[in-house]
């Protein structure tokens, strides 16, 4: 029996199970889960997530896979719909099949708005969840560290830098929904709960020199996920949105310089700030110059 098969009988027996209390939610459960590849389990190279990289096919299905466990910790705390936004490169890693489970909605491809790895988050989730994430641009002791593309040198709002879990989160933050839970290196973990506080987090690997990595297997990151994600929907509640107050500033350090958005100061070589009360046009700002 395949892999999805036993995880849509698992979910039909679980229905038969009483939810887990759903505090002041009304409605069924939802939880947003973003999945991007550089923090999956076993990742260490550009190549195993390119589509020309030899592995890619191998480390999709690791996606597929802590995609699903994600899922099926959550549906154990009580979640009962869900929405999955492919958030890795141009957005067409997961396929229709690989999430082909009950109450789950896919997002896949590239969109034009400023959420982007947040695509389709609004206030009628009660959690979101990152799956394969990875440590901003320059930080130590990372594993494929960057921030949205390799142009990008630093970004930060209101004088904080931010890993792209930090600026995905404040787009969570914007509808009330706390980040629960983060999945990927060590340094991850690290760095998104210095910035969002005490959630949880499974650290699948974490760089021990160079390009090599000392991680767990598929599976036993696939099992520490499931349980990492069911006990952090059982305690949203207890995990505060990540907000900032606006007006909010962005500084945003580049390689190679783009046209300034329309707003924007050039501030020195390759250095722009653009404030706005909008944190979505910021963003749109970002996304542009970046």
């Amino acid at each position: 029996m395949n892999r999805l098969a036993v995880t849509s009988i698992a979910l039909g027996l679980a229905a038969l199970i009483e939810c887990a209390p759903l505090g002041a939610q009304q409605g069924p459960l939802k939880v947003f889960i973003s999945v991007d590849m550089e923090g999956l389990a076993g990742v260490v190279a550009a190549t195993d997530v390119s589509p020309a990289g030899r592995d890619y096919a191998h480390f999709r299905t690791i996606m597929a896979a802590e995609t699903i466990a994600a899922v099926d910790g959550a549906f154990a705390a009580g979640a009962r719909e869900f929405v999955v936004r492919d958030s890795h490169g141009d957005k067409t890693n997961l396929l229709p099949g690989d999430v082909n489970l009950p109450g789950v909605l896919l997002i896949r491809g590239a969109s034009t708005g400023p959420k982007n790895m947040m695509e389709g988050i609004d206030a009628s989730f009660g959690a979101a969840i990152f799956i394969g994430y990875h440590a901003k641009a320059g930080t130590p002791n990372a594993i494929l560290e960057h921030t949205s593309n390799g142009n990008v040198i630093d970004f930060s709002i209101n004088g904080v830098s931010l890993p792209e879990g930090g600026y995905n989160a404040l787009v969570a933050g914007l509808y009330k929904v706390p980040v629960v839970f983060a999945a990927g290196d060590r340094a991850l973990t690290e760095q998104v709960r210095g910035l969002l506080g005490p959630i949880e987090t499974v650290a699948v690997k974490e760089e021990i020199g160079g390009d090599a990595s000392r991680g767990l297997s598929p599976k036993a990151a696939q099992e520490q996920i499931r349980a990492g994600v069911e006990r952090a929907v059982r305690r949203r509640a207890e995990l505060k949105p990540f907000t900032m107050t606006g007006p909010y500033t962005m500084v945003l350090k580049v390689r190679q310089e783009k046209s300034a958005y329309k707003g924007a100061e050039r501030t020195g070589p390759g250095e722009f700030k653009f404030t706005s009360p909008d944190l979505l046009e910021v963003l749109n700002a970002f996304n542009a110059m970046k």
